[in-house]
């Protein structure tokens, strides 16, 4: 499943020359891309029993996609952090008709002591419409005293592609998500790719009082292979690949890494095949390697169109 090889010189002097396509205008398609953000801001801040609960995302803003997401609790009267918190985080979507659901995410949040904040991450695989919102559930024990928190919040488009996700039914029948995560701004050049798998957890009890945790439960998945094709799909580019790229293992922290390699600036679209840790494919299908300039490339079942 590794990338084919194609004649990468004559590629190379073919996108070249025809990186300003009919079809795409990329430079009105890259000054929509926000420039990488840096800094986390408080996206969210309220008061409940005698504590302030400020929610910090990167720009102050939580977008579609992977949001890594930094708690801080303070006791009110006294002006001090708390740092002995048990926190339970659970974001529910509600569409049109009130019904609800959820997305992956981190829902036990956990201290980070060296930086002094709590910690857990939300894929949010929608934004708010006029249609559908937001809202997130919090449970908050301090000195055996629990307390529950609701707040609405707002999600926005992603407007950066180079992190976009996609969602979608495994061979297995279970629902899958992938996250990209990193890179934000790639290089003409091989970076790294860092993505987040997660599976939905099928409830095997009856639901409990809303919001049951249990009816809302997503995992990282384990031990899988995200094999990568990255193709040019534009007409003029001919579909074609580039070499030195490597499929996606996971780490330590549970996310995946590889390594795709940039060789120009334009679309581009990573083709994934994800397989278990048995070897089963759970979803994907291989690219065919034909260089085709003047057909649009063809895509693999699973795939993230990205744009640099």
């Amino acid at each position: 499943m590794k990338v084919f090889n194609l004649v990468i010189t004559v590629i190379f002097i073919t996108g070249m020359m025809s990186c300003t396509l009919d079809k795409t205008d990329y430079e009105a398609e890259l000054s929509a891309v926000v420039t990488d953000e840096h800094e986390f801001e408080e996206a969210a801040s309220f008061n409940s029993n005698g504590y302030q609960i400020n929610l910090e995302a990167l720009n102050g803003t939580l977008f579609k996609g992977y949001n890594e997401l930094r708690f801080n609790i303070t006791e009110t009267a006294s002006n001090q952090a708390v740092q002995n918190a048990e926190i339970t985080f659970l974001p529910i979507r509600r569409d049109a008709d009130e019904e609800a659901y959820s997305c992956p995410h981190g829902y036990e949040v956990t201290y980070d002591s060296t930086n002094d904040y709590y910690s857990s991450y939300a894929v949010f695989d929608y934004e708010t419409a006029t249609d559908a919102s937001w809202e997130y559930y919090f449970s908050i024990t301090i000195d055996d005293e629990t307390f529950t928190v609701l707040q609405e919040i707002t999600v926005e488009p992603q407007p950066n592609m180079n992190l976009n996700m996609t969602a979608f039914t495994g061979n297995d029948g279970e629902q899958y998500y992938i996250a990209l995560i990193a890179p934000k701004s790639p290089s003409v050049a091989e970076n790294e790719l860092i993505a987040g798998i997660y599976k939905y957890d099928r409830p095997e009890a009856e639901i409990g009082s809303f919001p049951d945790p249990s009816q809302f439960s997503y995992s990282e998945v384990q031990n899988a292979t995200l094999f990568l094709d990255p193709r040019m799909p534009e007409p003029s580019m001919g579909n074609h690949s580039s070499p030195n790229n490597q499929d996606l293992t996971q780490g330590d922290d549970g996310l995946y890494y590889g390594v795709v390699n940039y060789t120009m600036t334009g679309n581009w679209t990573l083709n994934f095949i994800l397989q278990s840790s048995n070897g089963d494919v759970i979803k994907g299908t291989e690219v065919p390697t034909d260089f085709t300039p003047g057909v649009e490339g063809e895509r693999g079942e699973l795939h993230i169109d990205i744009l640099f």
